[in-house]
């Protein structure tokens, strides 16, 4: 690995994600929070001064060409260490407020990573912060390496290694001969969606500033809203439909997004296996538990669709927000919503989570294995949207599982020692490592907040939120020795 390449594209990165600390500046200056300015630029200096120290090691860091020949470990480490370079400079406006450190890192692991697990006991918070946890979420809903591929020229060609390192999917979609071209698409999507979501929430009657933080929150399928009961402390079907909506299309690849809208041609969603497989299970799944909703807790038809799709979508698609206390729902509903919080949503999308192609690749795998236990001679192949998949791909996707539910299993087993718990055990550790964000009790339930737990817990959450972000591999990369095997 070579150290010069590591430290000029983390420079790079680094540099911009300073510019974008001081965005919140706006709101405070605009609320007159003039205890937060101070806060958000000391952030924004502190990752502009950190990013040219980092260039300025490397005599050639101005050689635009230099990154274009990047190995995909120096790739996936670049990843690892962006992201961790992000969580520290993020929780610098909650350090200058009045919060420990270790609960500084908390939320800003958990709005960066999309997890929207919170630690804030009251709402009564400058606004400006408020607006950097949702803004926080919607930088890393989409990737802060595929931003920066966007708009650095010096990621024209090495992007591609970065692009694929951030979220390393089972395939390797791309719908444009540059990948520049494909992360710039992706995040015009992403930002007319949010766009859209904020103008559609104002219209429903919700508060502006709320309106751009929820729709933040929503795109990037975080789910940190400024009001304290989610989304339910609205008191709107509207405002709850909208939302739905919302977070449906950002559980959904926004590469497919850019292809409809470019082709113009909606059939194009329904062509793709996974969104096909996405669609339906949700639909089944969220009619299992309106049944339930009916029956046991006497919803009317409208109410427990409403409630059962909502919660739902939000637990599969990992966003996490609320419209119903849920905690309050019968043990048969909470097992169906347990269920969802492994679901996930698709490749290419907003959410986190196992993504909804391992599971069609997986389920498709175990068809086919069972079938040559009765045809021992039988060769089959595994394709998704009439593609084989490659026998390395399938690998990969095992060991991806194998790692998910070992790093679940055992951050569950040590967090239901800690707190004596085990809801809290086996709830959070998933909510955490699927960047869900609530999971199920009255402490860390959809009303609850994680503040009361110890300082070991929450750093169990802090390496599974950004474990389960990065999917797995590029932080294992990190512990491999040949990584570290520095060169110029």
């Amino acid at each position: 690995m070579r150290l010069n390449y590591i430290a000029n594209a983390l420079g790079l990165i680094l540099t911009d994600v300073g510019y974008f600390a001081f965005v919140p500046i706006l709101f405070a200056l605009f609320y007159q929070e003039w205890g937060c300015v101070l806060s958000f630029f000391v952030a924004g200096i502190f990752a502009l001064a950190f990013g040219d120290f980092l260039r300025k090691t490397d005599k050639n860091a101005s050689d635009n060409d230099e990154l274009n020949d990047i190995k995909r470990t120096e790739a996936l480490t670049v990843a690892s260490l962006t992201w961790i370079m992000f969580s520290l400079i993020a929780a610098i406006p909650f350090l200058f407020n009045g919060f420990s450190f270790i609960d500084s890192m908390f939320e800003a692991v958990s709005g960066i990573t999309t997890t929207g697990a919170s630690i804030l006991t009251s709402f009564d918070i400058p606004k400006s912060l408020l607006f950097w946890r949702s803004f926080m979420q919607w930088l890393g809903g989409m990737g802060i390496i595929v931003l920066f591929v966007a708009i650095l020229p010096q990621f024209a060609v090495a992007g591609r290694q970065m692009f694929y390192a951030e979220a390393p999917g089972p395939t390797e979609e791309k719908f444009t001969p540059r990948i520049k071209n494909t992360a710039s698409a992706i995040w015009i999507v992403y930002t007319t969606l949010t766009f859209l979501c904020v103008v559609c929430l104002w219209a429903a009657g919700m508060p502006l500033f709320d309106c751009i933080c929820n729709a933040m929150s929503t795109l990037s399928a975080g789910g940190f809203s400024p009001n304290p009961e989610s989304i339910g402390g609205y008191h709107s079907n509207t405002i709850v439909y909208i939302i739905f909506f919302f977070m449906f299309i950002a559980g959904t690849s926004f590469v497919m997004q850019s292809r409809v809208l470019t082709k113009r041609d909606p059939r194009l969603f329904w062509k793709s296996e996974e969104f096909r497989f996405y669609t339906k299970i949700i639909i089944v799944v969220s009619t299992i538990l309106a049944l339930f909703l009916y029956l046991e807790h006497n919803y009317s038809c409208v109410e427990a669709f409403t409630a059962s799709f909502y919660q739902v979508l939000s637990l599969a698609t990992t966003t996490g927000s609320s419209s119903e206390n849920y905690h309050l729902w019968s043990l048969d509903c909470k097992l169906i919503l347990f269920f969802s919080m492994f679901l996930s949503s698709c490749s290419g999308s907003a959410g986190g989570g196992v993504k909804m192609t391992r599971w069609l690749l997986i389920y498709k795998y175990i068809k086919n294995e069972m079938y040559k236990i009765l045809h021992p001679n039988a060769v089959m192949s595994i394709k998704i949207d009439n593609v084989v998949v490659s026998n390395p791909v399938i690998k990969q996707t095992i060991f991806f599982m194998l790692c998910y539910f070992l790093i679940f299993g055992v951050s569950a087993f040590l967090i239901t020692i800690v707190e004596k718990n085990l809801v809290i055990g086996t709830t959070a550790a998933i909510a955490s490592l699927g960047g869900i964000g609530p999971a199920f009790g009255a402490v860390i339930g959809p009303l609850g907040n994680y503040s009361s737990l110890s300082i070991f817990t929450k750093t169990i959450f802090i390496l599974n939120m950004l474990i389960g972000r990065l999917e797995i591999i590029p932080f294992l990369v990190l512990f491999q020795k040949e990584t570290w095997n520095l060169r110029k």
